[in-house]
């Protein structure tokens, strides 16, 4: 395997142009395990870890390696490697942390595509998809919602939820397979192309396991099934990792996430509700919320059923959740730079001693 097959791209050339050293090698971060990591190369694969210092300057939880990332490792011995630094991001899909005010927690990094998976029976929910393609398209990802176990619902229905999906949701590709009757998979593969990163993203119990087995032709993941008495979906995969498919494609796996909270600093809500934010340019204040004001474009359209309605709450919701992480971030920002000062204070306090 070279490092084409890796994934290695242009993008890799243009920030690695001055080399690596004789000491190092580039590789890739296939799999991580709570600050263990696999990474793989043209040699071969190898447990590794992170220097010390990479570890004491990284400002946050977005500084270390994440499945998908190129990192310059030292390879010791066959059973142990040493990431001293990780290449630039093209691409990272991140969500916020769970229970951690304004800390992020990276899924996965140098992504092309995101397959967004949902299952047709019980996981069917457009605000959830919204979510995901707000994480997509704040990260450069570009994403395809990807409709699974079809067969358990009839043809009609199937129908109906795809362009009920295409009413609310535009220019984003809708596929649909069944992992029983492998009905869709000559679709989706010709979507995957070789070189390309891809990723898994959806709740768990939606067949993301399954599916990535019958990419591959064979059984490389475990699957359950829907728990009874809950219901919900049992948490198959426990932690990231990259997967190499016969056609030259690379998917990453990611457990199934019940909570997708916004990490957004940019632009994706925006792009993602784009038919809401071309209506709120004409309004006539700047600062309009969209909800109370007169001379409001967006409560115009909303009324005259230009707008869906669950579309337009949906992104209220959501844009509270990232104007909430935005100011978290901010007073976090300010703490750190508050100690920092405290910390340059007492050191120069001491040095006079």
């Amino acid at each position: 395997m070279n490092l084409e097959d890796l994934g290695y791209n242009n993008h890799l050339e243009t920030i690695n142009k001055d080399g690596i050293s004789g000491d190092f090698e580039v590789g890739r971060v296939i799999a991580e395990y709570k600050e263990r990591y696999t990474v793989r190369t043209v040699s071969g694969e190898y447990p590794a870890e992170i220097t010390g210092n990479l570890r004491y300057t990284a400002t946050g939880r977005e500084d270390f390696p994440a499945v998908g990332d190129w990192v310059e490792l030292m390879v010791l011995d066959p059973d142990f490697a040493i990431i001293h630094k990780v290449l630039p991001r093209h691409s990272v899909i991140k969500r916020q942390a769970v229970s951690q005010t304004g800390e992020v927690q990276v899924i996965a990094a140098n992504i092309d595509v995101a397959f967004i998976v949902q299952a047709v029976d019980r996981d069917f929910n457009i605000n959830r998809l919204e979510r995901y393609l707000t994480l997509c398209h704040s990260s450069k990802v570009s994403p395809v919602i990807l409709l699974t176990k079809t067969d358990l619902i009839p043809e009609n229905r199937l129908t109906g939820l795809i362009e009920e999906i295409q009413q609310r949701i535009e220019n984003v590709p809708v596929l649909a397979v069944s992992n029983e009757t492998e009905e869709g998979y000559d679709l989706l593969l010709e979507k995957i192309e070789k070189g390309k990163t891809y990723c898994l993203l959806g709740s768990s119990g939606v067949g993301k396991s399954t599916l990535l087995n019958h990419l591959s032709g064979k059984t490389i993941m475990k699957t359950n099934t829907i728990s009874d008495s809950t219901r919900k979906g049992k948490h198959t995969t426990s932690h990231r990792e990259m997967f190499f498919l016969d056609n030259g494609g690379i998917i990453i796996d990611n457990p199934g996430m019940r909570e997708v909270g916004i990490a957004d600093t940019g632009s994706g809500l925006e792009t993602t509700f784009d038919r809401i934010v071309s209506y709120a340019q004409t309004c006539k204040f700047k600062d309009c919320t969209h909800i109370h004001e007169t001379g409001c474009a967006v409560l115009e359209a909303l009324e005259k059923g230009d707008i869906d309605e669950k579309a337009y709450e949906n992104y209220l919701k959501l844009k509270r959740e990232k104007a909430h992480f935005e100011s978290s971030v901010a007073e976090k920002r300010k703490k750190e730079k508050q100690f920092g000062k405290i910390v340059k204070h007492y050191k120069k306090y001491y040095a006079k001693k």
